[in-house]
């Protein structure tokens, strides 16, 4: 018996119908549950469309304004919010984080500079004991955790991906400048100005609009299994990533800087367009201009990074400033993109010099069998894209 063809909602411009050929070929021969796609080019809105079902028993469908957790695609924004104290002189990336957060110095951490934060250079990949749901929702808990606690390692000798701990350590330094949480943050300098409809830390009232998750896999549990883990990777991997963790309440509503911003593939899209464009999007300026996006994309240098060349030994791991660099070509052809990934397959990033975005989200996560070759709904997609491009 043959499957319907799914049904996708929304708009787009002709030029880019491949794209949702993309999308639908994503639900018919990938499995896929329920998603939104959305593409900005030239500051201009060309694609926006979704499909399937925000649950997995496939009795609600996805809508326009539905929302899902994006996991790490949460970096981005957070990242966006420092970049934007940056490029107005309040926040030195170079300064030890220690001159905005004191308390930041013990063990000595006193010269460790912002950059590393938004690096994964600190050595703070892991707390230094294992946590749970009511610590991971305590801010003032975990940042006191983290600035006494002694690094993994030599900061700026290597990497760690600080998939958890980066949340609370930008978004305290974004805190201590801007007197604002990053939810706050956002609220006020990103979603308000350009009309975002995205959260870090979920409000009760937006919990009916929420898609529900789920795992082909527990690719966290399996991980956790690997031999010659290293130490820091293990205390990283205990903990507040995926699920059970994603459909608890209270975890949707703390402020988790690094894992847990609800949103649209829209919004994301249309963030990441401010940044392919000069920072400024129909009228809204965010960065001052070329400079400062080059900020965000500044290489900090090949490492070894513990926790992504455990999964991909041969990958020349660098890190951007805030940024996932585009050294695999998952976001396409230009080496020069920019953006994040989050856990299970969403994304988002800019391509400046395509004057590009690009943003998917769903709520089937899954996890690469070939990390280096990424997700092939995500590759098709970007594929596609670029392909309208050279059409």
């Amino acid at each position: 018996m043959v499957e319907p063809a799914v049904q996708v909602y929304g708009t787009w411009d002709r030029q880019f119908e491949p794209v949702l050929d993309a999308f639908r070929d994503n639900f018919a021969q990938r499995g896929e549950v329920g998603a939104s796609i959305a593409v900005y080019h030239d500051g201009l809105p060309v694609v926006d469309g979704w499909a399937g079902h925000a649950d997995k028993a496939r009795t609600r469908e996805w809508q326009a304004e539905t929302l899902i957790c994006v996991f790490s695609a949460t970096k981005g924004v957070t990242s966006l919010c420092a970049h934007l104290l940056a490029d107005r002189g309040e926040l030195d990336l170079d300064a030890p984080v220690a001159r905005y957060w004191p308390e930041f110095a013990a063990e000595d951490k006193d010269t460790i500079p912002v950059r590393y934060l938004l690096s994964h250079q600190a050595g703070l990949a892991a707390t230094p004991r294992p946590v749970e749901l009511e610590d991971v929702c305590d801010w003032e808990r975990m940042t006191t955790m983290l600035a006494a606690m002694k690094p993994w390692w030599e900061p700026g000798t290597m990497s760690c991906y600080h998939a958890n701990t980066f949340g609370w350590l930008v978004g305290e330094v974004v805190r201590r400048v801007s007197g604002m949480s990053v939810g706050e943050f956002v609220r006020r300098e990103l979603a308000g100005p350009l009309g975002l409809d995205f959260f870090i830390g979920l409000p009760a009232a937006q919990r009916a609009r929420l898609a529900e998750v789920d795992e082909e896999y527990p690719a966290v549990a399996e991980m956790r299994q690997i031999a010659r883990i290293p130490d820091v990777v293990a205390a990283m991997l205990a903990g507040p990533w995926g699920l059970p963790w994603a459909s608890m309440p209270e975890w949707q509503a703390a402020e988790l800087p690094a894992v847990n911003g609800h949103g649209t593939a829209r919004s994301l899209a249309r963030m990441y367009a401010a940044l392919a464009c000069e920072g400024e999007l129909d009228g809204v300026r965010l960065l001052s201009g070329r400079a400062a996006v080059e900020r965000c994309r500044e290489g900090q240098g090949q490492l070894h990074d513990l926790f992504v060349n455990m999964a991909a030994p041969d990958f020349p791991c660098e890190w951007g400033l805030g940024y996932t660099l585009n050294i695999g070509g998952h976001y396409g052809p230009n080496p020069r993109a920019f953006g994040f990934t989050g856990y299970g397959g969403s994304f988002a990033f800019a391509d400046p010099e395509h004057r590009l975005s690009i943003s998917y989200v769903t709520n089937l996560l899954r996890w690469p069998a070939d990390p280096l070759e990424g997700d092939p709904r995500t590759r098709s997609l970007v594929d596609a894209t670029y392909g309208c491009l050279r059409s």
